[in-house]
C-alpha cells in the first residue's frame, strides 16, 4: 500500500513519530480501513444527474481518483484540491471541457441554516458540477459532525440544497508534486487502458 506523507520533507512514518497520540490514532484507523478495503467510495452515495460519459464510467472514474488521493496518510478529507485537479484532467483527457474550480463551500442544515464554511474545490463541465470528494468530510476534525453531504454530479442548477458553492477568480490551484509526479501519470495511463 503506497502512502503519501502530508509533509514534503519527511516520510509518513517520520511525520507520525513527531505527531501527538491523537493524530497517530486517526492515521492508524485510516490505515486499518485501507488494509481491509473498507474505505468510503463516492460511487456508493453519489447523487448522479449527469448526462456525460455514462453512469458506470462516472462512478468508475470517481472511485479511481478517490483511491489515488486517499493514499494521503490522513485519507482524502483535506484533498479536495488534488481530487478536483485530477478529475478535471481526466475529463479533459476524455475529451470534455472540464476545469477545476476553487472557492467557498457553505454547508447548510435542512432549514437552510449555515453549519460550516470553508475553502473548497470542485469541477465544472459546461453546465454541470462535480462535487465528488465531500463524503469524506466527516474525517476532517475541522468539520462539525452535523455536516453530512453526499457527492453530487449534475446540472449546477440542481446542486443539492445542503450546500452552496461559490467560485472565486482570485484563488489559484497551487502546484502539487504528488499530482504532477505520481498520481496524474498513473491516472492518465489508467484512463487509456480502462475508459478510452
Amino acid at each position: 500500500m503506497r502512502e503519501i506523507s502530508p509533509a514534503e520533507n519527511c516520510s509518513a512514518e517520520e511525520f507520525l513519530e513527531r505527531s501527538p497520540a491523537s493524530v497517530r490514532a486517526v492515521a492508524q484507523k485510516i490505515r486499518a480501513e485501507k488494509r481491509t478495503g473498507l474505505r468510503l467510495k463516492p460511487s456508493t452515495s453519489l447523487l448522479d444527474e449527469s448526462r456525460v460519459l455514462g453512469a458506470d464510467k462516472r462512478r468508475f472514474l470517481l472511485d479511481r481518483v478517490t483511491a489515488l488521493v486517499d493514499e494521503n496518510l490522513f485519507g482524502r478529507a483535506e484533498m479536495c484540491q488534488q481530487f478536483a485537479n485530477l478529475l478535471a484532467r481526466s475529463l479533459a483527457e476524455l475529451g470534455l471541457l472540464a476545469r477545476p474550480m476553487m472557492g467557498e463551500a457553505t454547508y447548510l442544515d435542512t432549514v437552510g441554516r449555515e453549519l460550516f464554511r470553508w475553502q473548497h474545490a470542485w469541477v465544472r463541465i459546461g453546465d454541470e458540477v462535480v462535487d465528488g470528494n465531500v463524503d469524506a468530510l466527516y474525517e476532517n476534525p475541522m468539520v462539525p459532525a452535523s455536516v453530512s453531504v453526499r457527492p453530487y454530479w449534475g446540472h449546477i442548477r440542481n446542486t443539492p440544497a445542503d450546500r452552496r458553492l461559490r467560485a472565486s477568480s482570485l484563488l489559484r490551484f497551487p502546484s502539487d508534486g504528488d499530482v504532477e509526479k505520481i498520481w496524474w501519470p498513473e491516472l492518465r495511463d489508467w484512463l487509456h487502458t480502462h475508459l478510452m
